[in-house]
């Protein structure tokens, strides 16, 4: 790999991507609209500012960069809630448009596609524990999306008038910490996932409450799969230099789906204690029944990750709360100075 095209490559995994490719010696060619994106993440960077449908605009990039070799999916909407209150916005901007990108691929004969997907799409288990064969069963129009979007791109695969094109797509649920170099994070100071929630707590001084301590977990209380983000930048990467190997060329099946993760999860005492590491102090920290709605959680197998992409997470819940508190305290300071 030379150079790849990333969309969304001004967000936080698309930013910490590209990084990590410059540090492979890989150059990203950046495709973003910067609705979420930072223009402060793309700069000294080859950037392209627009929509990922806009086939003009793509042509010229790939007329530009013809040594391309492969292309990126990140660039989506993500917010939940949002996705619940604004449906056919979020199915326009993931799912419509997500088609006329892989138009205009498919016209300039770009034939390796990375997709950057979403482990939310599974059907929870009684473990928590989830592989690539785990049912799908996505329950908010935003996972919704990234479910619709890998039928999309495994139809596309199928197709007649794609032949060679293949697609592996990595699932994934919650990416925690920033570029341990710190030239990108998380834009959003208030995350709405637990490590914001702790992060807000310290801050303010107010307690943080762990809602449901009677799961069938280690210690009781619900998991999730927190994972430092510069490790699934890594497994992108990963799924990029050995996309040939993942995916064969002339392959029966030009479509392969692999889980990112811990292996093992977090659970939400255990990403208090990492936190309390970090800051080196106790929080007020409260139990309480679970709320309606909340579940168990889930966290993926990486076997097959280990398999194919020789990748494994090496980065620890800790390093991810230190390298998101240094980054935040970094951010609180840039905005500071521009305002």
């Amino acid at each position: 790999m030379r150079k790849v095209l990333i969309t969304g490559g001004a967000g936080f995994i698309g930013s910490t991507v590209a990084s990590a490719l410059l540090d492979a010696g890989i150059t990203p060619v950046i495709l973003d609209d910067l609705s979420k994106g930072r223009a402060e993440f793309v700069e000294d960077r080859v950037f392209y500012q627009g929509d990922i449908a806009d086939a003009a605009l793509v042509d010229r990039i790939f007329a530009e960069h013809p040594d391309i070799d492969a292309t990126l999916h990140c660039a989506a909407r993500i917010v939940v809630p949002e996705s619940v209150a604004r449906p056919l916005f979020y199915y326009r901007e993931n799912v419509g448009k997500t088609v006329d990108l892989l138009e205009s691929l498919q016209r300039n004969g770009c034939t390796r596609v990375v997709f950057s997907s979403s482990a939310s799409i599974y059907r929870p288990t009684p473990t928590g524990r989830v592989d690539e064969t785990s049912p799908v069963d996505a329950n908010s129009p935003y996972a919704r999306t990234k479910q619709m979007m890998e039928q999309v791109l495994q139809d596309w695969t199928r197709g007649a008038d794609a032949e060679g094109t293949r697609v592996v797509a990595l699932r994934y649920f919650n990416p925690i910490g920033a570029d341990p170099k710190l030239r990108t994070g998380l834009q959003d100071l208030q995350p709405s996932h637990a490590l914001g929630k702790l992060i807000e707590a310290h801050v303010n001084g107010t307690p943080f409450t762990i809602t449901g301590v009677a799961w069938d977990t280690r210690d009781g209380s619900g998991i999730r799969d927190y994972i430092h983000v510069q490790d699934v930048a890594e497994a992108h990467v990963a799924a990029l230099v050995r996309f040939d190997e993942v995916v064969r060329p002339g392959a029966a099946e030009r479509y392969r789906v692999v889980n990112i993760g811990t292996g093992d999860g977090t659970t939400v005492r255990e990403l208090v204690t990492a936190f309390e590491q970090a800051i080196g102090e106790k929080l007020d920290v409260r139990e309480a029944e679970p709320r309606p709605g909340d579940v168990l959680g889930c966290y993926s197998d990486v076997t097959a990750a280990r398999e194919l992409l020789g990748w494994a997470p090496r980065r620890t819940i800790a390093e991810g709360v230190e390298d998101a508190l240094a980054w935040r305290a970094r951010w609180i300071d840039r905005l500071s100075a521009t305002a």
